[in-house]
């Protein structure tokens, strides 16, 4: 019996295949060779592993071997596996043929895997430089995963696999910078949005912006037999094909991740209406420009072009049509316009979204007096990759019995815990945002629950601070003992400059 792996020896080979590209390309890129190639590894140890085993349980008669393979998760042909790459690793084709490998494994497996591969190319010159250069890269990178054993039955635990593509995808959004938030939504976030959403069996959980899927799978392990239907949809074509992986290193089969931009193009329809979702989460880019040019049709000059509520063949913006320069309001009227009835969503946005004015202000009024808002949640500063600015959580809820609005103020200090870089939340944190959040309750500093009124009075302004009072009273000022310190310090300043007079006539000054 083979040694087990553990999860530090893959995340340490990753991280070391990730060395070959450093300096050269973009992590922000790089990490799509890295993940896929690990995905290829993966599959290819999986069922050379099934091969074994079934030659021995049938003694090798062919036809029994083939017809138990062709039942297995996916079915790989020698010049797809991982092995054959690896002994061509020193060919001048080397990218060429990891490209055909790539296509072969999608048409042996098209029903789950068609399209997986199509925006990754181990043969791009742009990205990978000249012949030499890229092929030295992918000989390397090949060697390095060499040094990887993942088969089944030496993961022992099939998490382990999943939790290191999720790692590094993490650790490839902490070092993109700014392009890492596009992908990735940190773990602690994903796992407050998930228990805020509070997902069922049977329900229908939806991400509309969902980069490289960790919030999903997030949300859909809070339900322990994971009975649950997964659907997505991702503009970036990379970051759609990592996804898909991602679920399926996951354990997850027959998630529905859609390509393609959701505004413009919703692609996850029934009767060509918008399907409806139990659980909605997600974490849009914050104030997208220029978010509705997928309305504006073939040739259409972006500066003259303005968006109407009539382009929109679901009737998502007859509330209000958000401002060119700022796509929130356009992802979230998507999202209630896709909630079902009981349905519950929650949803990051930067802070701004709950007080500019403009057609904004008429929307945030309309979602109001719908009664769909169920809470505002304000989280500390630099919590996520790309942004220092600190974001909130908008909770909204089909069929509310309440008409009040919880506000919390998870901000201050002692609701995190600061980074170098990134502050994250710990386990309590969420906790106690959740715990509030589910008691609907008051606390001192924390948390306040506003009438449909007090919102009114202010205008639908939903600014936090109107709501929840964090001001700390300083202590009064002892005005007697203010006059003994100045008298001290005076005193004390009479007698240094006396001692100065005394040196400086001694040294004759």
């Amino acid at each position: 019996m083979s040694e087990k792996v553990t999860q530090d020896q893959i995340n340490s080979v990753l991280w070391q295949a990730a060395d070959t590209f450093r300096g050269k390309i973009d992590s922000s890129t790089y990490k799509d060779y890295i993940l896929t190639m690990l995905f290829v590894k993966y599959i290819s140890d999986s069922y050379k592993e099934s091969v074994e085993q079934y030659t021995e349980r049938y003694n090798g008669d062919e036809r029994r071997i083939e017809r138990a393979l062709s039942r297995e998760r996916f079915v790989l042909e020698e010049n797809t596996t991982f092995d054959y790459l690896y002994e061509r690793r020193t060919s001048p084709e080397i990218g060429e043929t990891i490209n055909k490998a790539l296509s072969g494994i999608e048409e042996n497996n098209s029903r789950k895997l068609r399209g997986v591969f199509r925006n990754i190319d181990f043969n791009s010159e742009s990205v990978l430089g000249k012949a030499r250069e890229r092929n030295a890269i992918l000989r390397s990178l090949l060697e390095d995963f060499n040094r990887l054993n993942l088969r089944p039955s030496v993961l022992g635990d099939e998490d382990i696999i999943g939790d290191a593509y999720q790692y590094m995808i993490g650790e490839f959004a902490s070092g993109a910078g700014k392009k890492g938030g596009e992908f990735y939504t940190p773990g602690m976030a994903s796992e407050l949005l998930a228990r805020l959403v509070k997902p069922e069996e049977n329900d229908r959980i939806y991400d509309p912006t969902c980069g490289s899927g960790s919030l999903l799978i997030k949300v859909a392990n809070k339900v322990p037999n994971k009975k649950v239907a997964i659907y997505g949809q991702e503009r970036n074509g990379a970051t759609h094909s990592l996804a898909l992986m991602n679920m399926y290193l996951h354990g997850i089969d027959d998630a529905k991740l859609q390509w393609g931009d959701t505004l413009a193009n919703p692609l996850h329809l029934e009767d060509e209406k918008l399907m409806k979702f139990q659980a909605i989460v997600a974490n849009p880019p914050f104030s997208l420009d220029k978010w509705a040019m997928g309305f504006a049709g073939e040739g259409a000059n972006d500066k003259k072009f303005k968006m109407d509520a009539s382009l929109d063949p679901h009737r998502r913006f007859e509330w209000g049509v958000p401002p060119s320069s700022k796509g929130d309001y356009a992802f979230v009227q998507h999202m209630l316009y896709s909630l079902a009835e009981n349905g519950r969503m929650a949803t990051i946005l930067p802070h701004g979204v709950l007080f500019r004015g403009a057609s904004e202000g008429k929307i945030r009024k309309q979602i109001i007096d719908m009664n769909l808002l169920d809470a505002v949640i304000g989280l500390p500063e630099k919590l996520f990759y790309g942004t220092g600015i600190p974001a909130c959580i908008m909770v909204f809820k089909k069929n509310r019995q309440r008409k009040d609005v919880l506000f919390i103020d998870a901000s201050g200090e002692g609701n995190y815990e600061k980074g170098k870089n990134q502050n994250r939340m710990r386990e309590q944190d969420i906790a106690k945002i959740v715990e509030t959040y589910e008691n609907y309750e008051i606390k001192d500093k924390y948390s306040y629950v506003a009438t449909l009124d007090e919102i009114k009075e202010n205008d639908y302004n939903l600014n936090i601070p109107r709501y929840v009072d964090t001001f700390e009273e300083e202590e009064p000022v002892d005005m007697e003992q203010v006059k003994g310190n100045i008298k001290d310090i005076k005193k004390e300043l009479s007698e240094v400059e006396e001692q100065m007079e005394k040196y400086l006539e001694e040294l004759g000054l």
